[in-house]
């Protein structure tokens, strides 16, 4: 079987290469869409990359100078917060994270990170909360679940300490306390979570 071409004159169009300027046009708008793509994360590389660098005032500097046109952008905001706790400004990422989580409860990161600050502080009724606020947020947030789990081992520990003071010869108290602390020292010293 041959194919035959359509001849212009049975109605076919024929194909024209535009013309230079609306070439030079289509370019143009190809290369805005691209640089707009780009440009719309280019704001969050640079603060995650400023931030895993350890130039913590820097990546702060660079996010808020966003945020003075974005300023609800709960993304740009989580990562002042990451910045902030670990450049050692407890207090401002708590209230960072604070702030996300009255304002944007959906999100489940925010939660966890604030978890994470009760949890180094040793408020850990503080931490279950915000974490199942996390779960809530998210049921298959994985590292809120095994944050949780962290958690309620240490309430455990601490329930089990509290029990063992007020009875010293409560022979079930040793073995739980002695498995629980082997838990908790199991867990890498410094976590990426």
């Amino acid at each position: 079987m041959s194919h035959r071409a359509s001849s212009p004159d049975r109605g076919a169009i024929p194909f024209r290469l535009p013309s230079p300027p609306r070439l030079i046009a289509i370019a143009l708008l190809a290369m805005a869409f691209h640089a707009s793509a780009q440009t719309s994360l280019a704001p969050y590389d640079d603060v995650s990359r400023l931030t895993r660098a350890g130039q913590y005032d820097q990546a702060i500097e660079r996010a808020q100078r966003y945020l003075q046109t974005n300023a609800r952008d709960p993304q740009m905001r989580f990562l002042v917060g990451v910045a902030q706790n670990q450049k050692g400004d407890i207090a401002a990422a708590q209230d960072t994270f604070s702030r996300l989580t009255q304002e944007f409860p959906e999100l489940p990161e925010p939660h966890n990170n604030l978890a994470v600050i009760h949890a180094a502080a040793g408020r850990y009724d503080d931490a279950r909360a915000a974490l199942e606020a996390a779960i809530r947020a998210n049921p298959q947030y994985a590292v809120a679940l095994e944050n949780l789990g962290d958690v309620h081992a240490r309430l455990a520990q601490r329930a089990w300490q509290r029990a063992q003071a007020l009875d010293a010869g409560n022979p079930r108290l040793e073995p739980k306390l002695k498995a629980v602390q082997g838990l908790l020292e199991a867990q890498p010293a410094n976590p990426s979570r």
